[in-house]
């Protein structure tokens, strides 16, 4: 009896026990939640990252949209999330610096216009985190394409201005009406740039009809002022290519590298020239463009790219910088396909594949001056492509229609941006259906 008036007396004597196995339990909380340190943990992947000279099966845990470590071996249980990337290629997200995705709804034109593309509709299922967008605004449309596009996309973009202030706002398929040079503003480009350090990477030159070098002397001076390279996009026949290359600097960029100008519809007064002369060799003034610094890109398109072109030279050992795709609504559904399909296309004509990741991640990156993408460091954003190279019987298909036969291509199975799953071509990020969870 004494006992149970001592129990109502003193409540705390039955709680007493449960209290101690509850303040166990929340002191063990922290070392649980310590325990699964990683947000996402990609396992068994054979992970090639250029900058780092790595090209090894290890594994990469992500924490906050991070990369947190890299290694041989980490532990499953100390992500909240694994994926099991067996077989597949693990790489940073590739980079694609020839697109054209200022995207609105003004007929016949690609500055705010249907001739650009929404990026996220095809970046993440390519493998690609980041695009370039070619020139297509200019200073004085820039914030708009800024507001209306790159704000509400889930890809990283980012711009070369255009030597033109509108950009290009010409119509297609005679491309009239774009600007002339009383349109170039060198004070204003170079306010735009420093308005907007790291979102705009550079300034392009193209889309250009006439004999005046004033878009190369406003150009590099803009590019000297801000530090920035020059890319030098297409359709200016009236100025000779060796005389563009003399002027271009070390770093600065030449699209379309692979087109082959004399098969395409003549224009008046042509002056620029192909890549291989006409018995297949590199031609000397590109060889000394290439060995003064400047880059070459792809910038396939849809009429940008000939076999003709490309097989010598990648058998002369001409390889391209970076695989930009120059994506509009016409080049989309071409032979071009997507990157993964140029890529494809490279490995059909011998390039290795380290090489070939290398000129989709890295050195694209630096050609930008974007020094924290492109790799796989410890506390590098954590963007990353999971690929496969599909066996089979396979046909590439170039500018002119013809087809280059192959037994691989690059597959985009997975695709991770900011740390987050964006793509998942099979699921190997997703829970198994019917299982427990």
């Amino acid at each position: 009896m004494n006992d149970v008036r001592k129990i109502v007396k003193e409540p705390s004597a039955i709680l007493r026990p449960f209290a101690v196995s509850l303040a166990a339990f929340l002191f063990l909380v922290p070392m649980l939640v310590h325990a699964q340190e990683f947000d996402l943990l990609i396992k068994n992947g054979q992970v090639i990252d250029t900058k780092n000279g790595i090209d090894s099966k290890m594994d990469i845990a992500i924490r906050g949209g991070k990369i947190a470590k890299i290694s041989k071996d980490i532990s499953a249980g100390q992500s909240a999330k694994v994926i099991d990337a067996k077989g597949y290629l693990v790489t940073p997200g590739l980079i694609n610096i020839h697109t054209h995705v200022f995207v609105g709804s003004k007929p016949n034109t690609f500055a705010d216009g249907v001739l650009s593309v929404s990026p996220d509709d095809f970046s993440f299922r390519s493998g690609i985190t980041t695009v370039v967008d070619a020139g297509t605004s200019g200073w004085r449309n820039f914030p708009q394409f800024k507001k209306q596009v790159i704000d509400q996309s889930k890809t990283r973009i980012l711009s070369f201005l255009n030597i033109f202030g509108a950009g290009l706002t010409g119509e297609w398929p005679a491309l009239t009406g774009f600007p002339g040079i009383d349109d170039i503003d060198a004070a204003s480009m170079s306010d735009m740039i420093r308005e907007y350090p790291g979102l705009i990477v550079g300034i392009v030159i193209g889309h250009y009809h006439g004999k005046e070098w004033i878009p190369f002397d406003k150009g590099i001076q803009v590019a000297n002022d801000r530090k920035v390279p020059i890319l030098v996009e297409c359709l200016l026949p009236e100025l000779p290519y060796e005389k563009i290359l003399e002027r271009l600097r070390p770093g600065d960029i030449v699209t379309h590298a692979y087109q082959d100008v004399a098969a395409r519809k003549p224009v008046p007064n042509d002056k620029r020239k192909t890549l291989v002369d006409e018995k297949g060799s590199v031609q000397p003034f590109i060889l000394e463009a290439r060995n003064k610094g400047v880059l070459f890109d792809v910038g396939h398109g849809g009429a940008g790219f000939w076999f003709s072109q490309a097989i010598p030279a990648v058998k002369q050992g001409f390889l391209p910088d970076s695989f930009g795709m120059d994506l509009h609504r016409f080049s989309m559904n071409s032979g071009m396909k997507d990157m993964l399909d140029i890529m494809s296309k490279f490995l059909a004509m011998g390039m290795s594949v380290n090489d070939i990741i290398a000129r989709a991640t890295w050195l694209p990156a630096k050609s930008i001056q974007q020094f924290g993408l492109g790799h796989l460091s410890e506390g590098a954003v954590a963007d990353i492509a999971i690929l496969n190279i599909e066996k089979g019987n396979f046909g590439f298909i170039d500018s002119a229609g013809f087809k280059l036969g192959g037994d691989q291509k690059f597959q985009a199975v997975l695709t991770i941006r900011d740390g987050k799953v964006v793509w998942d071509l099979n699921g190997i990020a997703a829970r198994e259906y019917g299982k427990a969870r």
